[in-house]
This record gives structure tokens, C-alpha cells and sequence, in this order.
């Protein structure tokens, strides 16, 4: 078995010349210590205590990148996906490809059902076509009405560039949307080669988009609502 490496990260205390009114603080020297085994991946331990204010500890294994560095004084901010209620969300919808979209928006309002949003907590806006998604979701946004905002649509390859021109355009505008007015906006417009592919989307094999953009709207409304408003 080949022999990989092994290090030790110590803080060892030392003496400087200071600021009188900071003597009452200790520096410390950073030292490592290198050296072979043959036993499973290097570690890497680190503590840090007297001086520094609370004192932290961190450990970091490398399994293939599996394991991630843990630190008791760092919070970690989740959304909740348990339930919804209470939050107001606003569907935009485009009525091109409705075949499609109208799909999507069947299974956005299931799961928001099944997540305890109350049908008149939600406001569905349809407009004509995936290029006007943006500027509607920016409104609504700015509304400050809603805790999310969904973005439904679906744009299939034909035999020209305006399917690059559109997708390129809804991806932007959506993005915009969610920056611009400080509301989450959910990106749910579909972009397929085939409408095979889209179908395929929209119940199909791979499940529907709609309900998986209504369960991302969920997550940040929560995130947004408990970790991240601004401060009155």
C-alpha cells in the first residue's frame, strides 16, 4: 500500500513586542508537522483558543471529498419544506406551448396544495409568451405581495435561431427579476429539443417541473421569510 501523508497544524505560543495597552494579549506561531503513513486519507486538525476570542474547532477529512469542514461558531441557514402555510406565491405563466405549460401549472398548484397554501394565497398571471416572463415576475416582485414568485413556460427547438434567441432571453429576464425586486423567482421554463422531451417533463418519466419549481418556491420563501428579511 503506498504511503500517503499525514499533517499537524499546532498554534504554539510566542513572545513579540506590543502595544502596552494590548500586552494582555497572546501571539501565537503557527507550526506543521509532515510526516508518512500508511494507513487512510490525511487529516487535518486545527484549534485556536486564548486571544482569539471564542474559542473554535475545526476537523477536515479527505474521503474523496465526502466530509466538509464542521465549525462550532458558523450558522447554517436552511429553508423548510414542511409546510407553506400562510405564504403567498404568484405563477406567471406562458400561454405559448400551452399544451405544455398549462401541465406545469397543474402540477405547481398540487404541491402547493399539499403543502398547505391556501388557494387564494396564490395568483396566477399568464402572459402571452416566455420573453414576457421576466418583466411580469419583476413586477410582481416589487409588489412586495409575495413570498415567491414562479416563473412556468416552455420553448422547443424548431428549425431556426429564435429558440436560442428566447431561452437566452426568459433566462435572463427571470434572473433580472429576482435581483431587481428582492423576491425569490423561480426559474420553471422548460427548454427542449423535441416535444416528446417536454411531455416527458410534464408527467412523464422524469416527473413533472412544475411541482419541483412549486417545492424550490417553498424552500426560499421559508429561507427568505425566517434567515434573510431586512431588518425593519
Amino acid at each position: 500500500m503506498a504511503a500517503s501523508a499525514f499533517g499537524q497544524c499546532n498554534l504554539l505560543p510566542r513572545t513579540a513586542s506590543v502595544n502596552p495597552q494590548q500586552s494582555h494579549r497572546q501571539l501565537y506561531s503557527l507550526s506543521f508537522h509532515r510526516q508518512s503513513v500508511n494507513s487512510s486519507p490525511p487529516a487535518l486538525s486545527f484549534t485556536q483558543s486564548i486571544g482569539f476570542g471564542s474559542a473554535i474547532e475545526r476537523h477536515c477529512v479527505d474521503r474523496n471529498g465526502s466530509d466538509l469542514i464542521k465549525t462550532d461558531a458558523v450558522r447554517q441557514l436552511n429553508g423548510s419544506v414542511i409546510s407553506a402555510k400562510g405564504h403567498r406565491f404568484a405563477i406567471v405563466v406562458a400561454r405559448f406551448n400551452d399544451l405544455i405549460t398549462k401541465k406545469l401549472l397543474e402540477g405547481a398548484l398540487e404541491t402547493f396544495k399539499n403543502y398547505s397554501v391556501r388557494e387564494e394565497d396564490i395568483d396566477v398571471v399568464w402572459v402571452p409568451g416566455c420573453f414576457e416572463i421576466g418583466v411580469t415576475a419583476q413586477l410582481l416582485g416589487k409588489s412586495q405581495k409575495y413570498q415567491a414568485i414562479l416563473c412556468i413556460g416552455a420553448v422547443i427547438r424548431g428549425d431556426t435561431s429564435h429558440y436560442d434567441a428566447v431561452v437566452n432571453a426568459a433566462t435572463s429576464g427571470v434572473l433580472s427579476a429576482g435581483l431587481n425586486s428582492g423576491t425569490p423567482c423561480i426559474f420553471g421554463v422548460l427548454t427542449c429539443d423535441t416535444l416528446e422531451q417536454a411531455f416527458n417533463r410534464v408527467g412523464g418519466k422524469s416527473g413533472n417541473k412544475g411541482s419541483e419549481t412549486a417545492l424550490t418556491a417553498i424552500e426560499m420563501a421559508s429561507l427568505f421569510e425566517h434567515h434573510l428579511k431586512p431588518s425593519e
